[in-house]
């Protein structure tokens, strides 16, 4: 086995599964970012701040985490999917975020999905 292809597979053991966008579980990861924002006790289920006539908060989440997939197939960063998805989805420094949380979402959305 040749040393290029004995670091790519020694890579992907420490990989996290969450890191590659076609290995993300959408249902499990809007599980994880309705948690993160909130749950039950807030006002904007899911982080959704827009409400739809014919959507659920739920399936706008899901909506959303598909679109950044196919965006993230295209993406040349370094950042894992859940960072690459937290930068649109809930900016730091956003006008709406006064008192800066957003900084801990990736953070957050991160560990939950990792523990469910």
């Amino acid at each position: 086995m040749n040393r290029v292809l004995l670091g790519i597979l020694l890579a992907s053991l420490f990989v996290p599964a969450f890191c590659m966008a076609e290995q993300i579980n959408e249902s499990k990861l809007a599980d994880a970012i309705y948690t993160a924002e909130g749950g039950k006790n807030t006002s904007h289920p899911y982080g959704i701040l827009a409400h739809y006539k014919t959507t659920t908060p739920r399936q706008a989440c899901i909506n959303t985490i598909r679109s950044a997939k196919v965006r993230f197939a295209k993406y040349k960063g370094k950042d894992d999917f859940i960072t690459f998805l937290g930068r649109t989805y809930c900016p730091v420094g956003a006008k709406n975020d006064p008192t800066g949380l957003n900084k801990n979402w990736v953070k957050n959305v991160t560990k939950i999905y990792g523990s469910k």
